[in-house]
């Protein structure tokens, strides 16, 4: 092949320099990457052992039920929920806190998510207006549940998004903190206490906090709250959960130990209501309204010059769904570039810029070159380095000593989060289910990976047309 592309010397000299070209770029790249890894790694391993020794000593829980605890809201976005709603309801009254309320917010919901909440829970409209801080489509009106006022009920025109109901739900909480949460997320019933500490720590200087996030797929769940953890028997959450793990337990926690964290999930974040009120509420037009608020909490504030800490506790808080077929998979992946994009290219300005501190410096560069960046590399290398073994540009030795690198480095990483995890939580009883794990860990290179990449290569090609709903 090799002596028949030498007659086209023309086509071989061109095909050859963007082969070499593209070869050194990533022998770059695979290094800087790795190097950021080994980074968030080393951070977060000492963070976390450093955590879990202070939990044995931790007293923190004494003052849980004290008058020191701030009391907090749990805002609900409900749409065309008639089958779930009341029970989620009744099991989030169950939570292991002091004092919070439930502000459940029917988004213009065309089923009778509203009639089935009013008719189980005895509810009245309220008379009183509420206070806008933040503005959004236009309330109906309030309920509230006279035998428990915990139970607050906002009923408004669909806004078209989570983030506006989000947003009328802070309007009408009462509480200094809230925390929204997905329809399908099951909280710990110590979700809230584990994940307001830091607010009890340092209060002056801690605007948001978030945890880990497990996933539910397969777990016993009962009433509403997760009872015990199992492996689901099928193939992509169980890769999912080792995708999870390396993203929580390496990659959050490194970031947040230099308070540079950039996501807190939106399937269970608490925030202080003032500080998200002043930085204009959760964007309802972003695909990743969650990501998009931490990085505006962190602009408002780095632009402001006052200190403050955005925290990730690396203590299991909630467990989600997640997608089992490939469709929904594909959904959630692109919408999540998507979002990943709009964020980045809305704060450019932050982008390598000192004034922002590590957000600037470090977590946005990431962010655009690797995160956002990395699906077209990968993608790159999987059509063009197997093209270059077949016409002769590498030899196989070289090929094979590539890819081995490659896989014992992301191994290392997603084993070693596995092992972490079971060191550290013990979420999964059986050590059979922890050596699924570990094999899911091995083969994902070169199977969910690949997978991923795809659909987020497809995410970037719906944000440059402009495509894609939630």
């Amino acid at each position: 092949m090799e002596q028949f592309l030498m007659n086209y010397d023309g086509f071989y000299t061109i095909f050859k320099q963007i082969f070499l070209t593209f070869n050194f770029f990533v022998i770059f790249y695979f290094l800087a990457l790795n190097s950021v890894y080994v980074l968030l790694y080393v951070l977060s391993f000492f963070s976390i052992t450093k955590y879990l020794l202070w939990q044995k000593v931790d007293r923190a829980d004494q003052y849980i039920y004290s008058d020191f605890t701030p009391p907090i809201s749990v805002v609900i976005p409900a749409y065309n929920e008639e089958n779930t709603v009341v029970t989620t309801v009744r099991s989030l009254l169950m939570l292991q806190y002091p004092k919070f309320e439930l502000v459940v917010v029917n988004d213009g919901s065309e089923d009778r998510t509203l009639q089935n909440l009013i008719d189980n829970f005895g509810l009245r409209r309220l008379s009183r207006p509420v206070h806008i801080k933040i503005n959004t489509a236009d309330i109906r009106g309030i309920y509230y549940c006279p035998e428990d006022d915990r139970i607050i009920v906002v009923d408004k025109v669909n806004g078209g998004s989570r983030a506006d109901a989000v947003n009328a739900g802070i309007n009408a909480s009462r509480y200094p903190l809230f925390c929204a949460i997905d329809a399908d997320s099951i909280l710990e019933r110590s979700g809230l206490k584990r994940v307001v500490k830091p607010f009890l720590e340092e209060p002056e200087l801690t605007v948001a906090s978030g945890g880990v996030v497990r996933i539910a797929n397969g777990c016993d769940i009962k009433s509403g709250f997760f009872e015990k953890a199992r492996l689901s028997n099928k193939s992509l959450p169980r890769f999912q959960v080792v995708e999870y793990l390396r993203s929580f337990l390496f990659g959050r926690m490194g970031w947040s130990v230099i308070n540079s964290l950039l996501i807190i999930s939106g399937a269970f974040g608490l925030f202080r209501k003032s500080a998200v009120v002043e930085a204009g509420g959760f964007n309802k037009n972003s695909f990743a309204e969650d990501m998009e608020m931490v990085v505006q909490l962190h602009e408002v504030y780095r632009r402001k010059k006052q200190k403050y800490r955005i925290v990730f506790v690396p203590d299991p808080i909630c467990w989600t769904l997640v997608p089992e077929t490939f469709s929904a998979l594909s959904r959630q992946r692109r919408r999540w570039h998507r979002g990943l994009m709009q964020v980045l290219f809305g704060h450019l300005k932050m982008f390598l810029n000192p004034r922002y501190g590590g957000i600037g410096l470090f977590a946005m560069p990431y962010y655009f070159f690797f995160e956002m960046l990395g699906p077209i590399v990968e993608l790159a290398g999987y059509i063009l380095v197997p093209i270059a073994l077949f016409l002769g540009l590498i030899s196989l030795e070289s090929f094979l000593l590539f890819v081995a690198a490659a896989f014992l480095f992301s191994a290392i990483l997603s084993v070693g989060g596995v092992l972490l995890d079971e060191r550290s939580y013990r979420p999964y009883e059986s050590w059979r289910e922890v050596s699924i794990l570990i094999l899911y860990a091995l083969i994902e290179n070169f199977s969910f990976r690949i997978v991923t990449t795809f659909f987020r290569v497809m995410g970037i090609l719906d944000y440059l047309r402009r495509r894609g709903r939630w």
